[in-house]
């Protein structure tokens, strides 16, 4: 069985799609539909910007969405599903590939979603950091003993767990769990505290779209980040969906889930490479391949 798995927030470069745009009529014409829904020329940013200008919440999130989900329409009949998974943002690119939803309401949605994040960062500093070299119940048991905001956000790989909440909750944190033994504790570049109680604000408006929003049936299974658990039914996906901004990702168990139920490959669609490392790290035996670029 194949499975599909898309990047989240971090894996933007510049130039990022723009072989897609010169090389595919489909891929282009995409992507000015995209520059029309958002009302700015979101592919001037992706393919000539500059890393700041790909690092503002508002263009990464939408960019990143972009890339994979028209790089997987470019594969057309080459595309075909078995089961899909997203990291966070890349969550949304899955459900549009697999056919929850469509391109519009997608792009639509991770707009939203980004300038929501925004929003919510700017009310209180936070930030979120990578804690290596650790039992995850290690670091779960030393965010629930600090008083200040600060918990376990993404489940990366085993030894691999990203702390999200509070300037002063992540400092504590981190010091303490330097102490317990944490290969290493490094504070993350961005602007919030992403999968913590304090993206709530972002959560109730996020809220709101997805219920106004068409979902349809999935062609395969997705596997959402809330419960690594595979979903197929709309009302359901929309629930985990809301859910997913204030709750951890389990990207561990998801690929775990995926192999246990029966995946024999993995490919990563959109920019960088990350989610293949962390597969192999799941499992050193799984193939794993990722495009990024046009593969007509």
């Amino acid at each position: 069985m194949k499975a599909y798995v898309f990047p989240g927030q971090g894996a933007q470069f510049v130039g990022m799609g723009k072989d897609l745009y010169e090389n595919s009529a489909l891929a282009k014409e995409l992507f000015e539909k995209a520059n029309d829904i958002l009302g700015f020329r979101i592919t001037d940013l992706m393919f000539e910007g500059t890393d700041e200008d790909l690092k503002q919440t508002k263009v990464t999130q939408p960019a990143i969405f972009l890339h994979s989900v028209i790089l997987a329409k470019t594969l057309g009949e080459d595309f075909k599903p078995e089961m899909v998974a997203g990291h966070s943002l890349g969550e949304f690119s899955a459900l549009v590939t697999a056919g929850a939803m469509n391109f519009e309401d997608g792009l639509k949605l991770v707009s939203q979603r980004a300038l929501a994040m925004q929003k919510a960062c700017e009310i209180e500093p936070s930030t979120m950091a990578a804690i290596v070299g650790l039992e995850d119940s290690i670091v779960e048991e030393v965010c629930n003993s600090i008083e200040d905001v600060v918990v376990a956000a993404n489940y990366n790989c085993p030894g691999q767990l990203v702390i999200s909440g509070s300037i002063s909750g992540i400092d504590k944190a981190c010091d303490i769990l330097k102490e317990k033994g944490a290969k290493r504790a490094i504070k993350l570049p961005v602007g919030g505290a992403f999968h913590s109680p304090l993206m709530e604000p972002a959560r109730t408006e996020l809220a709101a779209a997805i219920e106004n929003t068409e979902f349809k049936q999935p062609i395969c299974p997705i596997y959402q980040n809330v419960n690594a658990q595979s979903v197929t039914d709309p009302a359901e996906i929309k629930k985990n969906l809301v859910a997913q901004l204030t709750a951890p990702v389990r990207w561990t168990q998801t690929v775990q889930n995926m192999i246990a139920d029966g995946t024999t490959s993995f490919t990563e669609l959109g920019p960088g490479k990350v989610l293949q490392g962390l597969v192999k790290k799941v499992d050193r035996g799984m193939a794993v391949e990722g495009f990024s670029t046009y593969q007509g």
